[in-house]
């Protein structure tokens, strides 16, 4: 894939860059704040970009804002926000955009390399990818009158995957249930959402943004 990368640590960037072209994957610029990410995409596209969300100058949200700008020039490049904490809002807004291939990982997540690489391909493919912390922090957070407190404890886990990206045979193999029982778990948890088909809209995307947004 061709990968463009803005991290304002030269040391994690620079080991991003090797780690990714060891990969085979095509570095089309590093960048070091969200000014030159967005001239870079400018410039020349990429399959997928991978931004730190904490950056140059004020290391608040500025790469952040700068990944929410490129989902709506150029969507059909796909996001991968890494960051230091748990930032629930960012989540939420990095989902609610439009298209798919959006992620977001915790720093730590990139030093377990097999998984760092799953989520970048996931993510480049126009799938999700969210850090599996982030995912229980947020689920944490639920409470009695949130619609999510109806779901059951294996529904709760379905949908906690279901944010992390995964589709369902991998959600089977993970909950070593067979497919058929994780695609009843799904459609049980459309029900007691009150999410129900309708021409034009993602039904698993509305299922994560409920969960985000709870």
């Amino acid at each position: 894939m061709r990968v463009i990368l803005a991290e304002d640590s030269t040391l994690l960037r620079e080991g991003l860059v090797r780690l990714l072209a060891e990969e085979g994957h095509d570095v089309r610029a590093a960048v070091g704040d969200a000014v030159a990410l967005l001239a870079a995409v400018e410039r020349d596209p990429a399959d997928i970009v991978v931004v730190d969300v904490r950056m140059p100058p004020t290391h608040t949200d500025e790469g952040l804002r700068a990944a929410l700008e490129i989902r709506r020039r150029w969507p059909e490049t796909s996001v991968l926000v890494l960051s230091q904490y748990v930032e629930k809002r960012y989540a939420s807004e990095l989902l609610s955009a439009e298209g798919g291939g959006v992620g977001y990982l915790l720093k730590d997540r990139v030093m377990q390399v097999g998984e760092f690489l799953s989520a970048l391909e996931r993510v480049g493919a126009g799938g999700a990818a969210f850090d599996p912390e982030v995912v229980r922090q947020l689920l944490a957070r639920t409470t009695r009158t949130d619609p999510l407190a109806r779901l059951t404890a294996r529904e709760r886990e379905v949908l906690s995957l279901m944010a992390e990206g995964y589709a369902n045979p991998a959600v089977a193999e993970r909950l070593h249930v067979s497919q058929s029982a994780v695609e009843k778990h799904v459609n049980a948890i459309f029900d007691k959402l009150d999410i129900h088909p309708s021409s034009g809209f993602n039904r698993r995307v509305l299922a994560v943004l409920r969960f985000l947004e709870s």
